[in-house]
Parts: structure tokens; C-alpha cells; sequence
């Protein structure tokens, strides 16, 4: 019993010692953000990488998302005769989870994926190494731009999940619920406030810091040449994804505490 408390707690207290230095790993970054000089230029491929490059599977998705949210829901809405909800309905639920969850979870796979993998063989290739010995920073040069690319393109993103899921939810509740688009909108226009909107937007500026900070931190840890970059990436995607389910909880308990839902 006491050989399994130690293991446990060598175990829990080397979590803590690597969470201790990702939290350091997130100050760096934040400081550098502020400091001259700004690659503008490097901030925008990154937005055409992370946003723009994201964009075909955000709409697939977002659209396939709110079709699929009316079918389910139609039989009930015909059967209790409340097809004048069936607007706000998938509306709140997409534009408070589900546009900026989904977005998040495809787009931080993604992302994350290919910053571990960028950064973790340029680790295990030394070419970290060879910009610190050039005197230039190296959260400074590759893990910034990607930082501010991120926080830029992950709410945009799930503005145009929101929208693309609230218009396919409309398609399908014209084709099987008989509601007209101008009744569908009517009823968003109503009930839908900009609180619920912006809670959801607001969660991804969240969520794009996680995924960012947590790809690289793993990237510049990578070690043991090409599986070991394999092993950094794949255990990116499992922490960013998982984190970003976790924290969804505790950012919607919070962002209820501060705007109440009436």
C-alpha cells in the first residue's frame, strides 16, 4: 500500500511540476507578444494557415450540424406542436456550445497537430537550438506568430460556424417542419440575444490559447528523432482536445455566473 501511495504521488507530482512549467511557457509567450519587433508578416500566413485553411471543414460541419439538429428534433416539434420553437431551439444551442465546440475541436486537431509536428522536428533537428545560438528567441520567432494567428482566427471561425449552422438548421426546417425562413429568423431574432452569441465566441479565445500554448510546449519538448515528433503529436491532439471539453464546463459555469440566462 505504501509503495502504491508513493508511486502515485511521484506520479501526481511530476504532472505538477509539468504543468508548473507549461504555465511559465504561456508567461514567455504572453510577455513576447509585447515586445518589438512585430512580424506582421509571419502573423498573417498564420492566419491564412489556421483560419482561412480551416474554413471548408468549420462550414461542412457547422451546416451538416444544424441539418441534423432539425431532424432530430422535428418529430417531437410535430408531435407537441410547437414548430414556432424549433428557430431558437437550434439556434441557442448552436451559437452557445455547439458552433464554438465543434470549431474548436476540428480546428484544434488540426492546428495543433501541425505546430507539434513543425516545431518538435525542428527540436529534434537542433534548429532550435541554432536560433538561440543566432541570439534570436525562439517563442519569440515561431511560437508567437502562431499565438495571436490563433486567438485572431478561432472566434472568427466560430462566427461563421454559428451562421452556417443556423442557416442549415433553417433549410431543414422549411423541408420538414413546413417553417418558413422568414418564421425561422423571426424566432431567432427574438429569443437569440447578443450574450448568447458573444458566451460562445468568447469561449473559442479560450480554447485557441489552449491548443497554441499546448502544441508548442509539447513540440519544444519532443525528443528521439521522427517517433518521437510522432509520439509529441499525437499526445498534442489527446491533451488540447480533451482540455478544451474540460474547460468548455467550467467556461459556461462561469460565463452563466456572470450573465445569467433569464
Amino acid at each position: 500500500m505504501r509503495e502504491l501511495l508513493v508511486g502515485l504521488g511521484g506520479y501526481l507530482n511530476g504532472k505538477l511540476i509539468v504543468i508548473g512549467e507549461w504555465g511559465i511557457f504561456v508567461y514567455w509567450i504572453v510577455r513576447a507578444c509585447f515586445k518589438r519587433p512585430f512580424d506582421l508578416k509571419q502573423i498573417r500566413e498564420q492566419v491564412d494557415e489556421i483560419g482561412y485553411k480551416s474554413l471548408p471543414i468549420v462550414v461542412l460541419s457547422a451546416l451538416s450540424i444544424g441539418m441534423v439538429m432539425v431532424l432530430q428534433l422535428a418529430f417531437s416539434f410535430k408531435r407537441f406542436g410547437a414548430r414556432g420553437l424549433v428557430g431558437p431551439v437550434v439556434a441557442l444551442s448552436i451559437v452557445r456550445e455547439l458552433g464554438p465546440i465543434i470549431t474548436s475541436l476540428l480546428v484544434g486537431g488540426r492546428v495543433g497537430s501541425g505546430i507539434t509536428a513543425e516545431i518538435g522536428s525542428m527540436q529534434v533537428t537542433e534548429q532550435i537550438d541554432a536560433i538561440r545560438t543566432l541570439g534570436a528567441d525562439p517563442i519569440k520567432k515561431l511560437v508567437v506568430p502562431r499565438f495571436i494567428a490563433a486567438l485572431i482566427s478561432f472566434p472568427f471561425l466560430a462566427i461563421i460556424a454559428d451562421f452556417v449552422g443556423i442557416f442549415g438548421g433553417m433549410i431543414m426546417a422549411e423541408m420538414e417542419l413546413g417553417v418558413t425562413p422568414r418564421q425561422f429568423l423571426e424566432g431567432v431574432r427574438v429569443e437569440v440575444t447578443f450574450t448568447d452569441f458573444f458566451s460562445g465566441v468568447l469561449k473559442t479565445v479560450f480554447f485557441g490559447l489552449l491548443v497554441t500554448t499546448v502544441a508548442s510546449f509539447v513540440g519544444m519538448r519532443a525528443a528521439g528523432g521522427t517517433q518521437g515528433v510522432g509520439r509529441a503529436t499525437t499526445l498534442t491532439v489527446v491533451i488540447s482536445l480533451v482540455l478544451i471539453i474540460i474547460s468548455n464546463f467550467f467556461l459556461t459555469k462561469l460565463l452563466l455566473m456572470l450573465w445569467p440566462v433569464v
